[in-house]
């Protein structure tokens, strides 16, 4: 396992240099200038002045291997320093922002929380209810519980979030008045009452994002049931005497989840990306949020981190998806 893992490690490093290639130049090639937003009554050379203190005026080569130094040494040694009041990298050059000129690293380390709370409660919610619901639809197939979660799960499918988390605003917020229409980012939690605004601010975008997530992994894991249900380790182990529990528990669900987790590793980075609509409708002030202001700014800096950053979450994901398998299927080896 640990020579899989290593070598894993070991391709996933050019995989990402790649990435990170394509990533550079495509957003190099997009239309947009950093001097797009000042005013027009200030002189052409200010601005050309400007743009190399943004290091616009160097080889697009240079560019592209300072921003990869920037990206995996200056800024995680900066972001040390930040948290823990260290000097491992005092006069190293940032990755800036062309909106704010503040080092890109520390906003996206400002969102994060936002994101968190939201997007990752919502995620742990979706799976948590996801797997037994699949269990249960595949063990009493084609009952009134699993038709209801066919349903459930087909609306969770069809209806997009923008229109989904109109719908639970305009119902739990406007007409019943029980939950806050917009996510107060500025909101700050130490003391009960504070956490249980918190909670009721989190539960309309949790349970939006949640919809999705439950659809798809509780289908992944009704499918992967039926297919175990029906081996004959499953029929040879009933007729050994074993519980019903035993064999549905231990040997079913444990070959069961081998498929599922790679549904689950790889939705992680995709939940990230995919809330960006829900941030925008609840107005949560995270990194999907600032995603898509960094778009509309044409601020190529903060785009180029920001998407790399998913594309890190993708391929370090799937090497955790791999790995898993071995935990669950002792029948797979990797050495």
């Amino acid at each position: 396992m640990l020579t899989f893992a290593l070598r894993r490690i070991l391709i996933s490093i050019p995989t990402l240099l790649v990435i990170s290639l394509a990533i550079f130049l495509l957003l190099e090639l997009a239309p947009g200038d950093p001097m797009s937003q000042v005013p027009l009554t200030v002189p052409d050379e200010v601005k050309q002045r400007m743009r190399e203190a943004l290091g616009m005026g160097e080889p697009i080569p240079v560019r592209y291997g300072k921003w990869l130094l920037q990206f995996f040494w200056v800024e995680p040694l900066n972001l040390i320093d930040h948290w823990f009041g260290t000097t491992f990298a005092a006069g190293e050059q940032r990755i800036l922002s062309w909106q704010t000129r503040s080092p890109v690293m520390e906003i996206v380390a400002q969102r994060m929380p936002q994101t968190l709370w939201v997007v990752g409660m919502s995620y742990v919610v979706g799976v948590l209810i996801a797997l037994p619901i699949g269990i249960y639809s595949a063990y009493r197939q084609y009952s009134v519980f699993d038709q209801a979660g066919t349903f459930v799960s087909m609306i969770g499918y069809s209806v997009p979030p923008f229109f989904s988390g109109v719908l639970v605003i305009v119902i739990f917020s406007i007409q019943l008045q029980w939950f806050p229409s917009v996510y107060d980012t500025t909101h700050v939690v130490d003391s009960w009452d504070s956490f249980v605004v918190q909670l009721r601010q989190m539960i309309m975008p949790v349970m939006v994002l949640a919809l999705q997530t439950t659809a798809q992994i509780s289908r992944f894991m009704r499918a992967s049931m039926l297919d175990n249900l029906g081996q004959d380790y499953v029929r040879t182990a009933r007729a050994k005497g074993m519980s019903e529990a035993v064999v549905v528990l231990r040997h079913v669900l444990r070959n069961s989840m081998i498929p599922v987790v790679t549904v689950i590793a790889l939705g992680v980075p995709g939940i990230f990306g995919g809330a960006i609509i829900t941030e925008q409708v609840f107005k949560v002030n995270g990194i999907g949020q600032l995603l898509i202001t960094a778009i509309q700014g044409a601020d190529l800096p903060m785009v180029q981190t920001l998407t790399f950053i998913f594309a890190v979450l993708i391929v370090g994901f799937n090497l955790l998806a791999d790995i898993l398998y071995g935990l669950l299927d002792p029948r797979i080896r990797y050495d």
